[in-house]
């Protein structure tokens, strides 16, 4: 297994050269903060996930979940992660000092996340779903079921998930059929009691035997209520509910809340008619369990309503923001420790000699000379570090976003949403690309288990799906994101671009790049405007290549963060010394890489996009 699956060093370049993290702390909420508590967090986070985290990826993967006797039964080195997340306060520690939290930037603590990810992905995931869960509930829930569900998720002892998929409701929420009625005892309970009854699927993490309890924040629709997607509500549903010990006869004691909250390990939990009907086997990301569940088969689920009736759906798109650049964010971190892997074992591995060096008395060469490699590995570090780049450019918009007020803050937060799908979709498109690439490199090595790389492989395969597939992506980008106040993001972000370009060409050796990026970005905005032109007279012409528009702005993004990058490796270079010297040279390199294979494909999107033949939507399916 490959000794190294990250780079600190790269790490430290985005977040210190290229973004500036330190800037945060002239900021009030951030400014306890310094580098070396930054540093400090990453460190923290290498040391768990070499110590804890990276020492069961293989066997995670071996050794699946398994449903038994009603209950999935996890990894047992998960019992010890998880307590470790829950101690240290990694689950929380985004959150304010009032609520227990340490107010760490999204910034660095996205780069931390990223760590742990690239150790061992399915580890990785059950803190951050309860973070996900845990901040639905600080947003929008009742004080009430704030004290008494959130202490114990931060602790790590109830875990916390998003139940949002059905078995005939999957990207399409407004179908869903999980139901809510009103208990006869709502009258004097604050937050809300439902009976809840339906199914959900894929829920990450929605049962396993390393808890106390699990904790779904899960999308129903109340009897009686409006139709579609409008209807939906949010409800806390647990696993196992508190029993009644007086006040109420919903599970939840009103009458003595801090008492209560300052003793809740001592709860006393009883079944909440949430059964685990089935685990599915996946191709990867097989150490995290993905819960079938069955709610209220005995009519005995109550739900506890979050926030107001109808308006779950707005809710559960804060968590899924975040969770898809999660996503993007998981994607290059698998896509990273693939690299490393594959770039270890071409510096390795002797195979035949340079092109014109005949003699076959001399020794055979390592791999990693070989041109061919080299475009490979290329083509990895352009995708994993330029996705990584957009990631914490994405990180330090959502902080900005959070200490600024006004105008600014609708600045920050217009370019984060626009860039969410891109964020999501682009990582995860094409660490699935560049995770071959590191099994093409391996060869027949690649291809079996005594390597990491296809394990990767596997894992690398969800992303595209998780969160929204890259289809609903397409579609939220085109047909939403850039038409919002008509088109301010948009005109933002060709803003933010342009600067980059004309920052670029201050420097002769980058003026090339700039001017290739500005040809393009011409381009993209022309494409742009032919699209929407196509919208009053056709919806489904002007949607039906959403996916491709989505690749096309994807590119152009990453090529952006790569003139960003080669813009702080050309500054940098001038005084570098030792392996600073050859670090600033690769990223100048990786970036005349991208702008040479990658970014000319937008020349072949571009072609379609501007075509006139429709036989996506004119194809009649009686024709397959």
């Amino acid at each position: 297994m490959a000794t190294q699956f990250f780079s600190k060093r790269n790490l430290q370049f985005l977040l210190y050269e290229v973004f500036d993290a330190e800037s945060l702390t002239k900021y009030p909420y951030y400014q306890d903060h310094a580098r070396e508590t930054f540093d400090m967090v990453l460190d923290s986070a290498e040391q768990i996930a070499e110590k804890m985290l990276k020492p069961l990826l293989t066997e995670m993967d071996r050794k699946e979940p398994q449903l038994v006797d009603g209950k999935i039964r996890i990894h047992e080195g998960m019992r010890n992660i998880i307590k470790k997340f829950g101690d240290d306060g990694w689950i929380n520690a985004g959150f304010s000092y009032e609520e227990g939290g340490q107010q760490i930037p999204s910034t660095v603590l996205n780069s931390a996340a990223f760590i742990f990810q690239a150790a061992n992905y399915s580890s990785s995931v059950f803190p951050f779903l309860t973070t996900g869960a845990a901040n639905l509930l600080r947003s929008f829930g009742s004080k009430e079921l704030q004290e008494i569900y959130i202490p114990n998720m931060y602790a790590g002892i109830w875990q916390g998930t998003m139940a949002l998929t059905e078995p005939d409701a999957g990207s399409s929420l407004s179908d869903i059929t999980t139901t809510a009625e009103p208990t006869d005892s709502d009258a004097e309970c604050r937050p809300g009691v439902y009976k809840i009854k339906g199914q959900k699927i894929y829920i990450s993490a929605g049962d396993h035997d390393m808890c106390e309890n699990v904790i779904h924040l899960m999308l129903a629709k109340i009897k009686g209520g409006p139709a579609g997607a409008k209807g939906i509500s949010l409800f806390v549903v647990p696993q196992k509910r508190i029993k009644e010990t007086g006040g109420g006869s919903n599970g939840i004691n009103t009458t003595n809340i801090e008492n209560q909250t300052s003793n809740i390990e001592h709860r006393i939990l009883e079944d909440n008619d949430v059964l685990t009907a089935g685990v599915y086997h996946k191709m990867g990301y097989k150490g995290a369990p993905i819960a079938h569940l069955m709610v209220g088969s005995n009519d005995n689920t109550l739900g506890y309503l979050v926030g107001e009736p109808h308006k779950g759906l707005t809710y559960m798109f804060q968590m899924m923001n975040e969770a898809r650049i999660g996503v993007g964010m998981n994607a290059a971190a698998i896509g990273t420790a693939a690299y490393y892997a594959s770039l270890e074992y071409a510096k390795e591995r002797p195979q035949g000699r340079v092109i014109s060096d005949k003699d076959i008395s001399k020794p055979q060469t390592q791999i990693i000379r070989h041109a061919d490699v080299k475009r490979m590995l290329l083509f990895q570090k352009a995708v994993v570090e330029g996705s990584l780049a957009l990631l914490t450019q994405c990180g330090l918009y959502a902080d900005l976003a959070h200490v600024t007020e006004g105008e600014e803050r609708e600045y920050y937060h217009l370019l984060l949403d626009l860039l969410t799908p891109i964020a999501k979709s682009y990582p995860s498109e094409m660490c699935c690309l560049s995770t071959s690439a590191a099994v093409q490199i391996l060869g027949g090595a690649g291809y079996t288990t005594d390597f990491p790389v296809e394990q990767f492989y596997r894992e690398a395969r969800i992303h595209p799906i998780h969160e929204g597939t890259t289809g609903i992506h397409g579609l939220d980008l085109l047909g939403r994101k850039i038409i919002i106040k008509n088109g301010k993001s948009l005109q933002l972000f060709f803003e933010e671009l342009m600067k980059t370009i004309e920052q670029a060409s201050e420097y002769e050796s980058l003026k090339p790049f700039a001017e290739k990026l500005r040809k393009y970005l011409e381009k993209s905005a022309g494409i742009t405007q032919h699209l929407l032109s196509l919208a009053a007279a056709d919806l489904e012409v002007f949607l039906s290549d959403a996916t491709l528009y989505l690749e096309l702005f994807g590119i152009v993004t990453i090529a952006w963060q790569w003139l960003v990058q080669g813009i702080k490796a050309q500054e940098k270079l001038a005084t570098a010394q030792g392996d600073d010297v050859n670090f600033y040279q690769g990223k100048l390199a990786t970036m005349r890489y991208f702008y040479e294979y990658e970014l000319v494909k937008i020349d072949g999107l571009a072609r379609r996009l501007m075509s006139s033949d429709n036989v996506t939507v004119e194809m009649q399916s009686e024709w397959f």
